[in-house]
């Protein structure tokens, strides 16, 4: 599994350019990212290259901010790719809290990133159905 950074974002004008100004500052690449408005505060959800570092950066500049887990894997550049992964999922009783997507920087093979209740169960069931999991975000560079 790789690691997300899940930012509190204000909804107002400019907030979330600044959790992106600070990270390109401190040089941290986001390779994969999906923003979910709430009344008062967005959720920024990313992977970047350096969870660790983001979230001190971020918390030293007033955001509230934690890591988790998340899953990649690897899914077909096709019609149906997606709907592959989702129906092994599906068959498998397992509800997705939320899905978005990103791709390997080499070659451009699409990556879904996945979180369930059940991360580690899905995981499995994903590697045991043939996907292709992402353990490190090095991998999205290969």
């Amino acid at each position: 599994m790789i690691k997300q950074n899940i930012v509190f974002v204000e909804n107002r004008a400019g907030s979330l350019r600044k959790v992106t100004e600070i990270l390109a500052k401190e040089k941290i690449d986001i390779y994969g990212f999906a923003c979910f408005d709430a009344p008062e505060f967005a959720l920024f959800r990313m992977v970047s290259s350096d969870a660790q570092k983001a979230e001190k950066i971020l918390t030293a500049n007033g955001f509230i901010n934690r890591i988790t887990d998340v899953i990649a894997v690897n899914v077909k550049d096709e019609a149906g790719g997606l709907d592959e992964i989702l129906s092994v999922v599906g068959e498998s009783n397992i509800s997705l809290d939320y899905i978005y997507t990103s791709y390997h920087r080499s070659n451009q093979i699409p990556v879904v990133i996945l979180h369930s209740d059940e991360i580690f169960l899905t995981e499995s069931i994903l590697k045991n159905n043939g996907f292709k999991a992402i353990d490190t975000v090095d991998e999205l560079l290969k």
